[in-house]
């Protein structure tokens, strides 16, 4: 692929180690400005009318929903931002989204402990338990954002917290197949509320197209989140998301992938939890078979010995894992 001086430079500038596929279709594009309306965010991942259209190689300077949520306790919560239509996307290929800037955009993060709702260790309302809920609790986290640190003072701990952000985006995700709508709470195929902590800034994500359009959604985002996300909701806030759309033409893949300057991955969203990491397992052996020239067999044992494993939330209505190939260990292609 011949890629444009200018877009290798906002490339380098905005993600530092972004990575560039070879096989993409990429023009020079003006860069798109799009601020969404507070109080226009959706709560399902869906078919709809997009809110903007994008051409392959557009790039685009946009934000998280800012909401009730942030401010108050029992405030509402703001939903996701989209759909966006990527002109000339069809069910045939894969949409490949660089997130080539990700910042927040606020001073502060709140992460709660909600009775009832979800969390990984005590009963919620998919897992019931005979344990007593758990207390209700609301975290207002400090960002400082010029030292990219998350700072929490634990008075009953006798403690402080400072410690480094990872901003993230916990929901990136297509329109699902034929007429499924999902709440916003939920992961699957098409992506969705994947909370793996690895959607940050340079990581390219790819994901399968179920519609024309491939109709793109984003949200929620984490300025830190640990893995599991054990008690339902990360350092939650609002940034500022810079994204670069394209195709991959006639390539089909079957759940989300990931891919950095380091690592490729894949990321699967089922209950139960092995049930997820068989997914993306399998589906990693089936990128090294298609796309790096390894034999079946030979994949399972590299796959088997040469992985990580990350699970990116057990709190969800599907769990997510996510599994990591070094690409030190891959053929150049």
């Amino acid at each position: 692929m011949r890629v444009s001086r200018l877009v290798r430079q906002v490339l380098c500038v905005a993600a530092g180690a972004a990575f560039v596929s070879p096989a993409l279709s990429t023009g020079q594009r003006p860069v798109k400005k799009f601020v969404p309306v507070p109080g226009s965010g959706v709560q399902t991942f869906a078919v709809r009318e997009p809110v903007l259209r994008v051409h392959p190689g557009d790039i685009v300077e946009t934000q998280t929903l800012p909401g009730g949520y942030y401010e108050r306790p029992g405030g509402a919560w703001p939903g996701e931002v989209g759909p966006f239509y990527i002109e000339g996307a069809t069910a045939n290929d894969t949409l490949v989204v660089k997130i080539l800037r990700l910042r927040p955009n606020r001073d502060t993060a709140v992460s709660t402990h909600t009775p009832g709702f979800i969390s990984a260790v005590a009963s919620d309302r998919y897992t019931r338990m005979l344990n007593e809920p758990i207390p209700a609790r609301r975290y207002v986290w400090q960002l400082d954002r010029q030292r990219n640190l998350g700072i929490l003072d634990l008075p009953a701990s006798n403690k402080r917290l400072e410690v480094p952000l990872r901003p993230m985006l916990g929901r990136v995700a297509v329109a699902p197949e034929g007429e499924e709508a999902f709440g916003g709470l939920w992961p699957g195929n098409f992506g969705g509320n994947m909370d793996a902590s690895d959607v940050t800034e340079g990581v390219t994500v790819y994901l399968p197209i179920f519609h024309e359009g491939a109709l793109f959604y984003f949200g929620d985002f984490h300025a830190l989140q640990g893995d599991a996300e054990i008690c339902g909701s990360g350092l939650e806030s609002t940034a500022e998301v810079t994204f670069q759309f394209d195709l991959l033409k006639g390539k089909r893949i079957a759940w989300p992938r990931l891919e950095n300057d380091s690592h490729i991955m894949v990321v699967g969203s089922t209950r139960p939890l092995d049930n997820a990491l068989r997914i993306a397992a399998v589906e990693m052996i089936e990128w090294l078979v298609a796309d790096y020239g390894f034999d079946k067999w030979d994949a399972y044992q590299t796959v088997s010995q040469l992985t990580e494993m990350r699970i990116a939330n057990m709190v969800d209505p599907a769990y997510s894992v996510v599994v990591k190939m070094p690409k030190k260990h891959l053929p150049r292609h």
